[in-house]
């Protein structure tokens, strides 16, 4: 099933069930818990992002063609950062370069995202994929001057401002995508592909960020998972490509949809 998250026509946010034929279905319930598809056909004023999470867990160095254009080593572990909820944008909307707090090196990262559907600690590696909701695409949008120089040797400032995790278009649910190992996914800027290949190359595959991620920890309802990105960042080019005002950022993976985002100036 692909699920949208939208506006209705009196301004609510509502689930819906899109449909072969383009329309969507209201859902009514609780995605975490029971919910169903109705007969009702919903008109959507605004698509929102699919998923309003808790909290979001990002994975650098996931692929060992961006380590190595990147010059990194291979880790022993999963790199872990977070991203604040706030920095989720939905689709359509426009990524914002930071101005108050500048940078002059933001960068694109298409990501396949996981979604837990259920609270899970010290996830067994076996059964890990029993607590996915679902997936849809990220791009882990990322400031590398804060990330790299002045974040303190630290992710989160660089990788944290408004707008930068793009999500969506849809949420499609994990029956409908049995192997995430096996997505081809790819980033255009400006109708040029920057990145492109396949979540088969992940050095730790989905089942085992889950697992890694639970041990000693809970994972809430509606956590949000990145799973690192392939080759081809703006800022292993020779030259660097930063993103700038006027950008059309598309991100893409197969099987759950395109997501679009203009890049604008954050308004001061």
């Amino acid at each position: 099933m692909k699920i949208i998250r939208h506006l209705d026509v009196a301004g609510n946010i509502r689930h819906a069930s899109l449909q072969p034929d383009g329309s969507a279905l209201q859902i009514e319930g609780d995605l975490f818990g029971d919910f169903k598809v109705t007969t009702e056909k919903v008109t959507i004023t605004k698509l929102l992002a699919p998923i309003a999470p808790p909290m979001i867990l990002a994975i650098g160095l996931n692929y060992r063609s961006h380590i190595g254009e990147t010059n990194s080593r291979v880790p022993e572990h999963p790199v872990l950062f977070m991203k604040s909820p706030g920095a989720v944008q939905n689709p359509g909307d426009p990524v914002e370069l930071p101005r108050h707090l500048r940078s002059n090196q933001v960068d694109y990262e298409v990501e396949l995202a996981v979604v837990i559907k259920r609270a899970c600690k010290n996830v067994p590696l076996e059964s890990a994929l029993d607590y996915v909701l679902g997936y849809t695409v990220a791009n882990d949008i990322s400031a590398r001057d804060w990330q790299r120089q002045w974040g303190g040797g630290q992710f989160c400032r660089g990788k944290t401002f408004d707008t930068f995790c793009p999500l969506g278009p849809c949420l499609v649910t994990a029956d409908e995508i049995p192997d995430p190992q096996a997505l081809s996914l790819r980033t255009l800027l400006n109708d040029e592909v920057m990145q492109e290949s396949t979540t088969a190359h992940m050095i730790f595959p989905v089942a085992q960020l889950i697992s890694f991620l639970s041990g000693s920890t809970t994972l809430l309802p509606g956590t949000v998972i990145l799973t690192g990105t392939p080759e081809g960042v703006g800022m292993a080019r020779d030259p660097q490509r930063w993103l700038a005002p006027g950008d059309q950022l598309v991100s893409e993976i197969a099987g759950i949809g395109t997501l679009s985002n203009p890049v604008i100036e954050e308004p001061l």
